[in-house]
């Protein structure tokens, strides 16, 4: 079972964000990194990436994490890290759609190929991120959104899953449960609830799977939760059982 103190869940992300400050300090672009000044920004912005632990206003973040195609990806990454980790933990990330496009700028840096002390400090914060997410209240990402972003950053469900199974909390099972509403009528159309960048019926299907198996019993625990419970057990079932069923919510197209 994880510790649910969201006190010490602080600590530990306070400490993950110290480490990615310490692991990425004096990082920069290459000397020629180049972007479009007419789609991305100006060669003064530009200039700023090639300048070590110089803080970028929020537009020009926004712009260069969400920017698919610079020459070395994983070198601007790694000069905007520790900014780009603090402003999702405190809810100044506004991508277009959802927060799975800020887990793709991390996949786009293949981060777990670099130094072994880079890819702990990365792996470490995405880790403390998601326990603070399960044990705040009222955290600064709904937990659903935060499980997408780290999903796609590391390409896999399973330690994502694992935690929230661990964490046997009152405010971790309300996390699942908002979690179920949003997501349930996309999985009731055999659909991912996010825009995955790849292995995307892979990954529904593990998701499935997993709520069929753990969410009814912490949905229970929440109260007032029956008509999400239907739609939990109605994961579990396929083609006509599913469609026939008296509490098939009208999805099917």
């Amino acid at each position: 079972m994880i510790d649910s103190d969201p006190a010490l869940a602080r600590r530990r992300l306070d400490a993950a964000l110290d480490d990615l400050a310490a692991a990425f300090a004096g990082m920069t672009a290459r000397p020629d990194e180049y972007n479009c000044p007419c789609h991305w920004g100006s060669a003064e912005e530009l200039a700023q990436l090639k300048t070590p632990d110089m803080e970028l206003d929020p537009d020009l973040l926004r712009r260069t994490w969400q920017a698919p195609d610079w020459t070395d990806h994983p070198a601007v990454l790694r000069r905007i890290l520790p900014q780009f980790a603090s402003a999702l933990v405190n809810g100044s990330i506004t991508p277009w759609f959802g927060m799975e496009e800020a887990g793709r700028c991390l996949a786009r840096g293949q981060w777990q190929q670099w130094p072994t002390a880079q890819a702990t400090a990365v792996q470490t914060f995405l880790d403390a991120w998601w326990a603070h997410t399960l044990t705040d209240p009222d955290p600064a990402v709904p937990a659903y959104e935060v499980f997408a972003a780290n999903a796609e950053a590391s390409a896999t469900l399973t330690p994502w899953l694992a935690a929230w199974e661990a964490t046997r909390h009152p405010v971790a099972d309300r996390h699942l449960l908002q979690a179920v509403a949003h997501w349930e009528s996309e999985l009731l159309d055999d659909n991912l609830p996010w825009d995955a960048w790849e292995d995307e019926e892979r990954t529904r299907v593990q998701l499935t799977a997993w709520l069929v198996s753990h969410a009814p019993a912490r949905l229970r625990a929440c109260g007032d939760a029956e008509e999400l419970l239907h739609k939990v057990r109605l994961l579990g079932l396929s083609g006509p059982a599913r469609w026939d069923d008296p509490h098939w919510p009208g999805h099917r197209r």
